[in-house]
């Protein structure tokens, strides 16, 4: 279940959001050759990976911030860089471009502050701006639950675009880190549960006082969940059903 855009126009440029991705993607960019190289990738990531074990002793610390533009490979940048695509630009509408900025800074070092805490003698580097757009997933949840998000389901054979409420979709995805993480063996590596957690929460967290500022339930009941402004419309894509 994939999201492929949702039906939520922003009402200004999201430079911000641009930005981000062009430096998720630039970065990336400029050490993709060292997966050729094991051993200069593991030199790359000691120095600007969060590393919990070395954090817990106190070294390391701005590695909670270079390591939010890092990833592990092309599908966790393409993946990251999609969410980010179609959550971001509505929270930096919301919260103006500087603020949406600290934003997201603040919930991705919250998210590796999460995860240093659930594992915190791993020696294995966590990388990516999971953590911070699950922040930004957490906001959109506060502030526009109703709003339809285009998904692509793929069912083995069946193959189709329909629209759900982005409440469905992030919940899902919020239980499914939880569920994850619990039963994850933190200190083997592999997906950073407790940061997306984290980084979900914190984005909830951050975003109350703009919630609070816009009136609370009030707004909730004045849009009904769905966004303050008449919804972007598709046509929509149908695929073809594939047969055996």
């Amino acid at each position: 279940m994939f999201p492929i855009r949702d039906h939520n126009p922003s009402g200004r440029t999201p430079y911000v959001t641009y930005m981000l991705m062009a430096a998720n993607i630039g970065i990336f960019l400029s050490y993709v050759s060292l997966f050729d190289d094991p051993r200069a990738l593991n030199a790359f990531f000691f120095d600007y990976a969060a590393i919990p074990a070395r954090i817990t002793m106190g070294d390391g610390l701005s590695t909670l911030f270079s390591s939010m533009f890092l990833h592990g490979g092309w599908m966790h940048l393409i993946g990251n860089m999609l969410f980010l695509f179609i959550f971001g630009d509505n929270i930096e509408d919301e919260m103006g471009h500087i603020p949406y900025l600290v934003f997201y800074l603040a919930a991705g070092i919250v998210a590796g502050l999460v995860q240093v805490i659930s594992a915190p003698g791993s020696t294995i580097p966590t990388v990516g701006a999971s953590g911070a757009i699950a922040g930004v997933m957490g906001s959109y949840l506060l502030l526009f639950p109703k709003a339809r998000v285009d998904i692509l389901l793929i069912l083995i054979v069946f193959i189709r675009i329909f629209p759900i409420p982005a409440w469905i979709l992030l919940a899902v995805w919020f239980g499914m880190q939880f569920v994850g993480g619990i039963g994850a063996d933190l200190e083997a590596g592999g997906v950073a549960y407790w940061a997306h957690a984290g980084g979900f929460v914190a984005g909830l967290a951050l975003t109350l006082p703009l919630w609070l500022k816009r009136g609370a339930a009030g707004f909730w009941r004045r849009t009904d969940g769905h966004p303050p402004h008449p919804e972007a419309r598709y046509d929509m894509s149908r695929v073809p059903k594939v047969r055996r």
